[in-house]
């Protein structure tokens, strides 16, 4: 029998975790979990079924072999900062807490919906241990990943997961493949100068709005916990010299892939062709079941797909005046669903200069640039994919990328005309969005609350085209959106909005 390579490391851990290393949850009590070589999602009779509602992390099932079996792994077992060849992960266990660590929120639509737990669970010593990586699953290997990036606009070399730990993989009972992460919880091979930490102030920011863009209707990771130590972590948060000790924090994020495009440039970029065609193959066959993996475009397919859903999640992002901050490859997801919430902002006041990260000095990523970053990320997953295409496909996929610019603008307008409650086709739509978004930035219109205030006007105004002075949206009283416009700047925009146009 072949044993795969991952096991001897997972072996080494588990023999030595009595000896006051990291412990395997619910060891002592036999943890229901599918054998080696079982697929996860694919449970035989005897085994752990899905079930909704699990009250107790022992009979719930986590498994890392979905990650570990197609990919060769880094042969070498310590963690020490070092540069990283041949292999997609580094295994590497969490490093828990020295302090008290307190549970400060949880979704419970992540844990009862996604990950099928009963929301009970989370009053529990195993679900607190578990979360904060005192303790893993029996069976779940945790991995650092390897990747690299471009990092605004320069190719930084390797990267990877420096201060996070991939726990494992679940296959709900919806048959929804999920991997968790756990974001603070350590140093791995991929620290850098870092410690492998991350604070309250911003694992707050990172639960709350991934869960926010969620509800919004944007593809993004998701949150399930938020825990807080009393270690001692210190940040320059302003990036002045002023550094100050905040409180270590955990934490749990899931999404359907961590993958980036930073994971296929380190590939590239190390000549690693073989391991990169097999990263491709398996991200495809897992991710984008609408390609044949005998179809010899396949890659090509891929890449359209992923310039396809850039396109639209930037749109989407503009849509609710979201700034990512960090349009890195590295943060940049090959699934195009937002990662990585690190210095986001969401705008106040209408600025396509907007700039939420205090460390962007040149402005590279201000709101108003974030469709051009994404043509310069995906040029460079096209970079990263040209040594597995044949001069014809090569050819073909720079015409894709050039059609990305169309691609976002039709679905910029989709998205504008839908928040304006226009129908139909009308010529003078795309001049009536511009010249609403001119007027807000030339009042700082607040960005939400003016199409909030813009629906308030009645039918029978829009009918009518006439807004009474002191209305909602006219009101000069500084606490509105539209305060600062004039009663005919007012009556000009809704005058467009209300312009005959055919239905759908």
């Amino acid at each position: 029998m072949r044993w795969p390579p991952w096991l001897a490391a997972w072996l080494a851990w588990a023999c030595g975790a009595g000896a006051g290393r990291l412990a395997p949850l619910c060891a002592s009590r036999g943890l229901c979990r599918p054998p080696l070589g079982l697929n996860a999602s694919h449970p035989e009779p005897g085994h752990c079924p899905r079930q909704r509602g699990a009250a107790d992390l022992c009979a719930w099932p986590l498994s890392s072999e979905s990650l570990l079996d197609p990919f060769p792994i880094d042969v070498i077992q310590e963690n020490y900062v070092r540069n990283v060849k041949n292999c997609i992960f580094s295994v590497v266990y969490p490093i828990p807490f020295k302090s008290r660590v307190r549970l400060v929120a949880v979704s419970k639509d992540v844990l009862e919906n996604i990950l099928d737990l009963d929301i009970s669970v989370k009053g529990t010593s195993d679900f607190l241990q578990f979360v904060s990586g005192g303790k893993v699953i029996l069976g779940s290997v945790p991995l650092a990943h390897r990747y690299g990036g471009h990092q605004f606009g320069s190719w930084a070399g390797q990267l990877g997961d420096g201060r996070a730990h991939l726990i494992g993989v679940y296959t709900n009972r919806h048959g929804e493949r999920w991997e968790l992460q756990l974001k603070g919880s350590g140093k791995t091979p991929y620290s850098r100068s870092g410690d492998g930490r991350a604070v309250l102030r911003s694992s707050v920011r990172e639960f709350l709005c991934s869960e926010a863009m969620h509800y919004l209707g944007i593809p993004t990771s998701r949150a399930a916990s938020l825990v807080v130590s009393d270690d001692d972590v210190w940040r320059d948060q302003f990036y002045n010299g002023n550094i100050k000790k905040e409180r270590g924090a955990i934490v749990l994020r899931l999404a359907t892939s961590w993958f980036r495009i930073g994971s296929l440039e380190i590939l590239a970029h190390s000549g690693e062709l073989d391991l990169q065609r097999r990263l491709l193959d398996f991200i495809i066959q897992q991710h984008f079941p609408s390609i044949a993996m005998n179809d010899s475009n396949r890659y090509l397919e891929f890449f359209s797909t992923v310039v396809s859903e850039t396109a639209n999640l930037i749109a989407l992002w503009m849509s609710v005046g979201f700034a990512h901050g960090v349009c890195n490859t590295d943060n940049f997801s090959l699934l195009s669903i937002t990662i990585d919430y690190g210095p986001f902002g969401f705008m106040d006041s209408y600025d396509p200069n907007f700039v939420p990260n205090t460390s962007d000095d040149e402005r590279r990523y201000k709101i108003g640039n974030q469709a051009n970053v994404g043509l310069f990320n995906l040029s460079k997953l096209l970079q990263a994919l040209k040594p597995l295409l044949d001069p014809r496909q090569k050819q073909l996929a720079s015409q894709i990328l050039e059609g990305y610019g169309e691609r976002y603008y039709i679905r910029f307008i989709e998205l504008f005309k839908t928040k304006l409650g226009l129908l139909g086709e009308n010529e003078d739509d795309n001049y009536l969005i511009a010249f609403l978004l001119k007027l807000m930035e030339d009042t700082k219109a607040d960005f939400t609350m003016t199409f909030r205030q813009l629906s308030e006007i009645t039918e029978d105004q829009l009918k009518e085209l006439h807004i009474p002075e002191g209305s909602t949206c006219d009101r000069k009283n500084g606490s509105h959106p539209c305060a600062v416009w004039s009663h005919s700047q007012t009556t000009a925009v809704v005058a467009f909005m209300a312009t005959p146009s055919p239905l759908l």
